[in-house]
């Protein structure tokens, strides 16, 4: 029986499985996205899965290049099923399996990936998620920390002119640094 032991890097950095669900995430957050995991590990194993064959799918091209991102080709062989969420659920097990990470940061606004995080959690490693706000709250909760991608990217402000209104800037600021992270209290 696996025991779940961590193999981490000569440099003591926790080896994280990035799975990214193309179909349920977005490119343009990919440079924030890895400057966050990198607080947590380093990220050994970075793969992205979708139906690459698709247009929806053409602004990941680039970004997956720049970030050394695998690109995992899932063909949707039934309307209405979701090949690739069950894609990137078997090459979890797989690396689960393999013990050569120390937790998995699942990239995705889909509750799909429920299961998949608590599983994680039961065998001792992390599990991080990253998603947009509208994600279910039943991901968000198996997760031990979830990330809300849309914290994650700066946002343009506009020069205020009032006291009054800078103070109401800052006040805001301070609940979305609040809310930004979702901990899951460890046992």
């Amino acid at each position: 029986m696996w025991q779940g032991l961590a193999m981490t890097r000569d440099d003591d950095q926790a080896r994280l499985a990035v799975l990214i669900d193309a179909d349920n995430a977005q490119a343009k957050h990919l440079e924030a996205l890895f400057k966050e995991i990198a607080k947590y590990g380093a990220a050994s194993v970075r793969r992205a899965y979708g139906d690459w064959a698709t247009p929806q799918l053409g602004p990941w091209r680039e970004p997956l290049l720049q970030h050394s991102i695998q690109p995992i080709q899932q063909f949707g062989y039934t309307k209405g099923k979701n090949a690739t969420d069950s894609a990137l659920i078997i090459d979890a097990m797989d690396i689960l399996h393999a013990g050569n990470v120390d937790g998995f940061c699942i990239v995705s606004s889909d509750s799909d990936f429920t299961r998949l995080a608590a599983r994680i959690r039961e065998q001792g490693l992390r599990a991080y998620g990253f998603g947009e706000k509208k994600t279910p709250q039943p991901f968000v909760a198996a997760c031990d920390t979830f990330i809300y991608v849309e914290n994650l990217v700066p946002t343009t402000r506009k020069a205020t002119t009032t006291s009054a209104a800078w103070h109401q800037d800052q006040k805001a600021q301070r609940l979305t640094e609040r809310s930004r992270v979702h901990r899951r209290p460890r046992r």
